[in-house]
C-alpha cells in the first residue's frame, strides 16, 4: 500500500507520549476506585495494521470481555479495552471488595460494574489528553461484551467502517501494558480506533 500523504503530519513520537499520559492518568483513576494501587508496567503504544489484530488477542476462542466507548467532541473515534474473561472476574472482586474467586459468572450487576470501569478509565484518559494537548473530548456510556476473542474481533473491525481507512495506513493503535495490582499482574489491550483528522490533531495540539 502506498504511503497515505495524511500520514506524514503525524508525529507518532509525541503521539505516543499524549496517549500514555491518558492511560497513566486513567491507571491512578481507577486505583481510586478499587482502593488498591494499580502500576502500569512496561507499556507500549503500537500502530497495528488491521490483518494483524488477531494475533495480539489470542485464539479466537478465548473467552473474553470488551469495554466499549464511542469519543466524542473535538476529537473523535472509538476506544475498546479487552480483558481475558477470569481477569475481568477479578476486577470485580476487586471492586466489591471480594476475594478473589469469589465472582464466577458475569451477569447483570457484574456487567454494570465493567461498564463503570470502562466509564471511569475513559473519563480519566480523556481528561489527561485535554489537559496535555487542550482539546477536549468526552466518552459515550460504555457498552460491554462478553464473548470469544473472535466475535469481539469482529465489532472492532466493523467499527472500521465508519472511518477512513486511508486514514493512518490502514492502522489502529493499540495501547498494551501488563498492569499490577496487589501481588497480581495481567495483560490488557486498549483500542483507540480515531475517526478521520484525530490523529492529526493530537499530533499537532502535543507540540
Amino acid at each position: 500500500m502506498s504511503e497515505n500523504p495524511e500520514s506524514k503530519k503525524i508525529d507518532f513520537n509525541n503521539l505516543q507520549e499524549i496517549i500514555l499520559h491518558g492511560f497513566q492518568n486513567a491507571a491512578k483513576g481507577f486505583s481510586g476506585m478499587i482502593g488498591e494501587v494499580m502500576q502500569v508496567i512496561d507499556p507500549s503504544v503500537k500502530a497495528i495494521s488491521l490483518k494483524d489484530i488477531p494475533m495480539f488477542l489470542g485464539s479466537p476462542e478465548n473467552d473474553a470481555v470488551g469495554i466499549y466507548l464511542r469519543v466524542e467532541g473535538d476529537i473523535s473515534g472509538q476506544i475498546m479495552l479487552i480483558l481475558p474473561y477470569d481477569k475481568a472476574m477479578e476486577i470485580v472482586d476487586l471492586m466489591f471488595e471480594q476475594p478473589f474467586g469469589t465472582t464466577t459468572q458475569l451477569g447483570q450487576i457484574e456487567r454494570s460494574a465493567l461498564a463503570e470501569v470502562g466509564n471511569l478509565t475513559g473519563a480519566f484518559f480523556l481528561n489527561a489528553i485535554a489537559e496535555m494537548t487542550g482539546v477536549s473530548a468526552r466518552p459515550t456510556p460504555p457498552a460491554v461484551m462478553v464473548d470469544m476473542v473472535g466475535a469481539i474481533l469482529d465489532v472492532i473491525i466493523a467499527t472500521m467502517g465508519q472511518v477512513d481507512r486511508s486514514a493512518f495506513n490502514d492502522k489502529v493503535l493499540m495501547f498494551q501494558s501488563n498492569f499490577s495490582i496487589g501481588n497480581r499482574e495481567t495483560k490488557a489491550n486498549f483500542w483507540i480506533i480515531p475517526d478521520p483528522g484525530t490523529l492529526e490533531k493530537l499530533s499537532a495540539a502535543g507540540n
